[in-house]
C-alpha cells in the first residue's frame, strides 16, 4: 500500500465532517487512518460516532504521548495528539484555538508517528495556514 499524504481540514458541524470523512475514504485513506478531534471529549466521541472515524488513541500517538496525556488540561492533550500525527507546535496551537471556537478537525493520517519537535512537512491543510 502506498504511504498517503496527511491532510486536514477544519469544519464547522457534524453534518460537513461526514462530508469530509466520506471525501477523504473516496480519495484511498483507511477508515482506522481518519481522525475527528473537537476541543471537548464528549463532543469528540459523538462527532467520530456519526461519521464513523476515528478517535487518536495510544497507538498512534504513542505509549509515552497517551500517558502524558492523562495529566495535561485538555488543551495541551489536543496539542500534543496532533503533534504525534505531524503537526508543527504552531499548527498544532492553531488548530487547538479552533477547536476552542467549536470547529472540528478531521485528520486524513499519513501513518507516520511523529515525536519531540519532529513534523510531517507533507501535510495539507485547509483551510491554509497562514504563517
Amino acid at each position: 500500500m502506498k504511504t498517503m499524504e496527511t491532510q486536514v481540514r477544519t469544519v464547522d458541524n457534524v453534518n460537513t465532517a461526514l462530508v469530509q470523512v466520506k471525501k477523504f475514504r473516496a480519495e484511498g485513506y483507511r477508515e482506522d487512518n481518519i481522525y475527528v478531534l473537537a476541543f471537548d471529549k464528549d463532543r469528540t466521541e459523538r462527532v467520530a460516532g456519526r461519521t464513523n472515524a476515528g478517535q487518536i488513541g495510544i497507538s498512534e500517538e504513542g505509549v509515552g504521548t497517551a500517558i502524558a496525556n492523562m495529566f495535561r488540561s485538555r488543551g495541551a492533550e489536543l496539542r500534543a495528539k496532533m503533534r504525534s500525527m505531524g503537526f508543527t507546535e504552531s499548527d498544532a496551537e492553531r488548530h487547538e484555538a479552533e477547536m476552542e471556537n467549536d470547529k472540528i478537525v478531521v485528520i486524513a493520517w499519513g501513518g507516520n508517528q511523529f515525536e519531540g519537535d519532529d513534523s510531517d512537512p507533507t501535510i495539507n491543510y485547509y483551510p491554509p495556514m497562514m504563517h
